[in-house]
């Protein structure tokens, strides 16, 4: 009986060992659900092999570390497993002790990352600082607040590239006696997916985006745009609400721009959307029925506020500042009350649009920032909660930030969010946006995003209103002009603002479902007046007199949109939630690229037997093309010129080959494109400061990118020459290109200088890209040198640039010399008499050979006259040469003699007949 108790007491002790086993496995697991990148995170093996983890700049006199058994201590509870990691600085420390705890991870990829920690300590004047860090990143302190009240720290970092020898654990700091313990050291990747997805188009996963990263469009123009009929289609081609589909992208937020009054007296709109209080209402209770914060977008004006105007609402035009502060003050407050009470949910509001140079018709920076409180002051009043931003623009100027942030900090404007236009054609690197965005971030403790981006699809226009883009001069087009390149552009624009770090918070789309209104221009036009779903209607004049005034019309960007023609979403719609995940497509040529061929006259011109294609994976190859013969040869016998020279593909697709035949351009560097510009001169007149330099910007370039660009708040005075030499005699044909503005008092011209000759031709800028082209034809070069160059002078303020110099040789110069007299012939026959002496009568002129082309001479010889006539009358009263005298006479008597004899015979025959 005994034995079999015994037996059965083995048998429950067994049972109960093997339970706790498992259920000390099973908490084990449940911890550990995310696979777990540190080594020995939970301490249950030795600390010291240094196989895990190492601790860094202890000084084992004033403090211990161990790896401590939860048995040592029965009143503890522990956290997980058996063991745990303790430290204590001793009683007789001197002063505040710091030490780390740490490991090493060979190597991490760029992603999102969580680490924790649980900890447990002291309190009061034994409680310690727990600092977690991953290599140079750190969180903020948190202290230890208790026996066994144990706490989980949670630390979450981005690494933007693959990262070596990554330093991950936590910093202890203590005075005398502080004490704790850590467990449960854990670091997990937080990304979803390290696949990308099937999609239509290839993009690249941006790492480090937060969950509540800014993915936002500006669909101000969607309600004029569904009053002419306009509608808006999901994935399938069904009809769906617009807002539905954004969502369905991965769009999170909705920007909307509100105008005080948009109408003309008679209550006609002014167009780009009609935007009054009224519609931003309608538009952000969409937005939030499906999801989306709403940024509102107050312009302060009736109608577009941009770098160039900043015009105030028509109705406070004659405030005076302090009434107008209380207007911003009264407007804002008023409207975004009257948003929140529809139930819409703001989340941002912009006070101020560009307002880079101006707000509400103020260009003051010290009254500007306090229009700038008004409006924040308004918002904090209503919703602490909502983000107040400001936005700017031209991030590409130097030092245009960092400027205005200093200036803002120093008038004490009050905003959370600095926000940024960037639209790739006009506005810089990317690079050089995260670089300025950050330095807001970094001095000022700043959130920053991108207010405004797009790009193009297509080169197509659908609504017979011209397109800002593209163009042919002024504007960097880096990205194919195709769908999977507008994708590109808007993924590469988001990674640039996630790349500032946790300040970067967003990137807006501007307007991607201004899409055309029509196939018809003439129905399009009645539409855009009727409704406002064109950029400006012919109402705005009275308030928009030189812009809107001018080019009233339809939209401007509905190649950039995100939606083609027709309404159907473009696959780059989904790029807002493909940046998350990454996507990627079957690989096929996205764009053949056209070629420019530039040829002398005269020189042998020959096609690539290859061009380059762009696949839609971003990677370039080439493919062979066969170019049509007959097309190239026609140009090359027709001579100077441009022509186009289609080609086949291999494997399909077509491409063209943009032919320029060109007269010799005897200008060095004519487009300053070459790094050596030593065959130019930059001469700033009566010693004023340097104003002129060789500036690298496509966007202000006639050809390249380089331009010799000005401005100077002082008086702009400078030449830009050259000096040619080894010139042929002969008459030549030069020119440039200009374009600038404010240029006040302005004294421009081209010109040219020979040893003997200075002619000119005067110009003026006339706004921005808006190019002048002087010239000045047939400059006589008779010793082979030629000095040629600009002269620019203009008031305080002008700016510009000059580019593209083209010096052409058109036609030779003869110089004017009597011919020689024909070689005296022998004496063959005696020595005829002088002919009569004619001196007595007045010679004709010797006209030049321009004049005699032009005019009839004054022997009456027709306009019309050969060159060859030309010299017989030039030479007519001299003469004779005495060789052809003695032959002459003789040829002329014997015709005499012949001719009379012939007239006898006639009349001799005549008076036989008579009889």
């Amino acid at each position: 009986m005994k034995r079999k108790r015994m037996l059965l007491s083995i048998l429950l002790t067994i049972v109960m060992i093997v339970s706790t086993l498992s259920l000390q496995n099973q908490r084990g697991f449940a911890a550990t659900e995310e696979p777990n990148l540190l080594l020995n995170g939970g301490f249950e093996t030795d600390i010291w092999n240094g196989d895990s983890w190492t601790i860094d700049n202890i000084d084992w006199e004033q403090a211990e570390a161990i790896h401590f058994p939860y048995s040592d201590d029965p009143y503890i509870t522990s956290h997980e497993g058996q063991y745990a990691f303790k430290y204590w600085i001793k009683d007789t420390a001197t002063g505040d002790q710091t030490f780390t705890v740490k490991q090493s991870i060979d190597s991490l990829p760029a992603g999102s990352y969580m680490l924790t920690v649980s900890v447990m300590g002291g309190d009061g004047t034994e409680a310690a600082d727990i600092t977690l860090f991953a290599g140079e990143q750190k969180m903020e302190p948190v202290v230890t607040k208790g026996y066994n009240n144990w706490e989980t720290i949670t630390y979450s970092f981005e690494l933007t590239e693959e990262t070596k020898n990554v330093a991950i654990g936590t910093t202890i700091k203590g005075a005398q006696n502080a004490w704790g313990y850590l467990d449960q050291f854990q670091l997990s990747s937080q990304d979803v997916s390290s696949q990308p997805v099937e999609a239509d188009i290839f993009v690249e996963k941006v790492d480090g985006l937060s969950d509540d990263f800014i993915k936002g469009v500006d669909i101000s123009s969607i309600i004029s745009l569904e009053e002419s009929g306009v509608t808006f289609k999901n994935e399938a081609g069904e009809q769906q609400d617009i807002f539905q589909t954004m969502n369905e992208a991965g769009v999170n937020y909705v920007r909307v721009r509100i105008w005080n009054d948009p109408y003309d007296s008679e209550g006609r709109g002014y167009g780009g959307g009609n935007n009054d209080l009224e519609k931003a209402i309608e538009i952000g209770k969409r937005a939030t029925a499906n999801g989306m914060k709403l940024l509102v977008d107050f312009h302060y004006s009736d109608f577009w506020a941009d770098p160039a105007k900043q015009q105030a609402p028509k109705a406070w035009q004659n405030l005076s500042f302090e009434e107008k502060k209380n207007a911003v003050y009264s407007y804002t407050k008023d409207s975004l009350q009257a948003l929140l009470d529809a139930g819409v949910d703001v989340g941002m509001v912009q006070v101020g649009n560009e307002t880079t140079g101006g707000f509400v018709g103020e260009t003051d920076w010290t009254k500007m920032s306090e229009l700038f409180n008004q409006g924040s002051k308004a918002i904090r009043e209503i919703d602490s909660s909502i983000l107040v931003a400001l936005h700017f623009t031209n991030p590409e100027s130097a030092g245009r930030y960092s400027t205005i942030s200093k200036t803002l900090n120093q008038n004490n404007v009050d905003y959370d969010v600095f926000a940024s236009s960037y639209y790739p054609f006009w506005h810089g690197t990317l690079d050089n946006l995260t670089s300025v965005l950050k330095n807001v971030a970094d001095t000022y403790g700043k959130k920053v995003m991108v207010a405004e981006t797009s790009y193009t699809y297509t080169a197509e226009d659908g609504d017979g209103h011209g397109n800002t883009a593209p163009k042919d001069s002024g504007q960097t087009l880096n990205y194919p002009i195709t769908v999977q390149g507008q994708a590109t552009a808007v993924r590469d624009v988001i990674e640039a603002v996630a790349n500032v770090g946790e300040a970067g918070i967003g990137v807006f789309y501007w307007e991607p479902a201004w899409i055309p209104v029509g196939t018809n221009l003439e129905e399009n036009k009645v539409k855009w007046e009727r409704d406002g779903s064109g950029w400006a209607s012919s109402f705005a004049a009275e308030y928009d007199p030189e812009d809107a005034g001018h080019w009233y019309g339809g939209s401007a960007v509905d190649n950039q949109a995100l939606f083609d023609f027709e309404g159907k979403p473009l696959s780059s719609l989904n790029v807002f939630k493909y940046v998350n995940t990454g996507a990627k497509a079957q690989l096929e040529i996205d764009v053949i690229k056209d070629i420019s061929v530039h040829a002398v006259l005269g020189e042998e011109i020959t096609l690539p037997d290859q061009v380059t294609v762009t696949y839609n994976d971003g990677s370039e190859g080439t493919a062979a093309v066969t170019w049509d013969i007959t097309a190239l040869t026609q140009a090359i016998n027709n001579g100077v010129g441009t022509y186009v020279i289609e080609g086949e593909v291999e494997g399909g697709g077509k491409v063209k080959a943009n032919l320029q035949i060109n007269p010799q351009n005897f200008v060095l560097n004519p487009s300053f494109e070459d790094e050596n510009r030593s065959m130019w001169k930059i001469i700033h007149q009566d010693e004023s400061a340097p104003h002129a330099t060789y500036q690298q910007k496509a966007s202000d370039a006639k050809s390249g990118e380089f331009a010799v660009h000005f401005y100077s708040d002082n008086a702009v005075d400078f030449k830009v020459e050259q000096t040619i030499t080894g010139l042929e005699p002969g008459y030549y044909n030069l020119s440039m290109f200009l374009q600038g503005g404010d240029a006040k008092e302005s004294n421009m011209f081209l010109y040219a200088k020979t040893s003997s000759d200075e002619v000119k031709d005067e110009t003026v800028v006339n706004g921005w890209v808006n190019w002048s082209n002087p010239a000045i034809e047939e400059i006589l070069v008779v010793d082979g040198t030629l000095t040629i160059g600009a002269n620019i002078e203009a008031g305080p303020g002008a700016w510009g640039t000059v580019d593209d110099f083209s010096l052409t040789k058109v036609k030779d110069y003869e110089e004017d010399k009597e011919e020689d007299p024909l070689p005296e012939e022998e004496n063959l026959t005696p020595p005829q008499p002088k002919p009569v002496d004619d001196s007595h009568k007045e010679s004709e002129p010797n006209l030049d050979k321009k004049e005699s082309k032009d005019n009839k001479d004054l022997s009456g010889s027709p306009v019309g006259q050969t060159e060859k006539q030309t010299e017989t009358n030039e030479n007519a009263g001299k003469t004779l040469p005495k060789t052809a005298t003695n032959t002459f006479n003789m040829l002329l008597a014997g015709v005499v003699l012949i001719g009379a004899g012939v007239l006898a015979i006639v009349l001799a025959r005549r008076k036989v007949l008579e009889k």
